[in-house]
């Protein structure tokens, strides 16, 4: 969904604050095209190798304890140059890192992501690239070579699902460049704590959900119900991917939970947040809009605006 036009040489998205198209760097992209490709080598691979990978979760918690040991310290430079990370909206110095792991669940200065207060405002969770959908019913009906994306199935409850089937949905990816916490959207309360949805393991690439749309409703993910007399019933879902060795929650409130606060964070890795509205509740930024109809992600930043309360 959303992926069918993409091609394996490039991912293009939209930078919101450069205001501009872009290309994106891609970590990991010798793999991925490995792994998702379309060359038969690849076919190969995916067909018999990456059920292996995805399926037990060894080589993800190998690889992640890896980024955990001191030597990993080397990679954070590098890293930081070769994909224009920037280091000054960091909490702590970079030679402070005790390991690769360590800079990859950073804290951000205050300061360093505005947040729109306006009550009617859903803000960004996550440093991500987003996609909107109005009416996720309809996006069930979009099949490709992958499968179908199947809301009942990400969810695993019919009964969840019938709330949110005319609704809206947000996708954000975040890339291992990114910024891995995650804050709450709105003033809310939980009305239904985290629960663990056990599952593989795939990349949340878009080369990735081209091959296959049901990596949603396949990998591990942890499913939180929000309650908002501005928003109604919210259902937040961050889920895991490739190398990611766990989805933390941190937040121990059950209400009295302020935008902004901080929900959990991810270990190393590329991962994803899903949000679902229920249907009439909000009305998504334009931009967000106009590009997912073009099949173009948006760069943005937490706590910038997402989506405004229907009056």
């Amino acid at each position: 969904m959303f992926y069918d036009k993409l091609t394996m040489d490039t991912i293009k998205v939209f930078d919101r604050q450069t205001n501009k198209l872009t290309f994106e760097k891609t970590y990991g992209e010798f793999f991925l095209k490995l792994a998702y490709g379309d060359r038969w080598f690849s076919k190969i691979f995916y067909l018999v190798f990456l059920p292996i990978t995805t399926s037990f979760p060894f080589l993800s918690t190998l690889y992640g304890w890896l980024q955990k040991t001191k030597q990993s310290r080397k990679k954070i430079v590098p890293f930081i140059k070769n994909y224009d990370v920037d280091a000054s909206e960091f909490a702590q110095p970079v030679h402070t890192f005790t390991s690769f792991n360590d800079f990859f669940i950073r804290k951000l200065k205050p300061k360093a992501r505005p947040i729109d207060l306006r009550e009617n405002v859903v803000i960004m969770p996550a440093d991500a690239r987003y996609l909107v959908m109005r009416n996720v019913k309809q996006q069930e009906t979009f099949s490709i070579k992958g499968g179908t994306f199947n809301l009942s199935s990400f969810l695993n409850s019919k009964p969840l699902a019938k709330k949110f089937e005319q609704g809206d949905m947000v996708i954000a990816r975040l890339c291992p460049l990114d910024y891995h916490r995650f804050h709450f959207p709105f003033d809310c309360a939980i009305q239904e704590p985290a629960s663990l949805i056990n599952g593989s393991l795939y990349s949340v690439s878009p080369w990735a959900l081209k091959k296959r749309s049901t990596i949603l409703s396949e990998n591990k993910r942890i499913l939180t119900l929000l309650s908002s007399p501005v928003f109604g019933l919210v259902a937040c879902v961050e889920i895991g991917a490739t190398c990611v060795g766990t989805i933390h929650q941190t937040c121990s409130k059950e209400k009295g939970i302020k935008k902004g606060e901080e929900k959990g964070f991810f270990s190393f890795g590329g991962s994803c947040l899903v949000m679902l509205f229920e249907p009439g509740r909000i009305t998504f930024d334009k931009d967000l809009v106009q590009h997912s109809k073009q099949h173009i992600e948006i760069v943005g930043k937490w706590g910038s605006s997402l989506a405004i309360a229907q009056s």
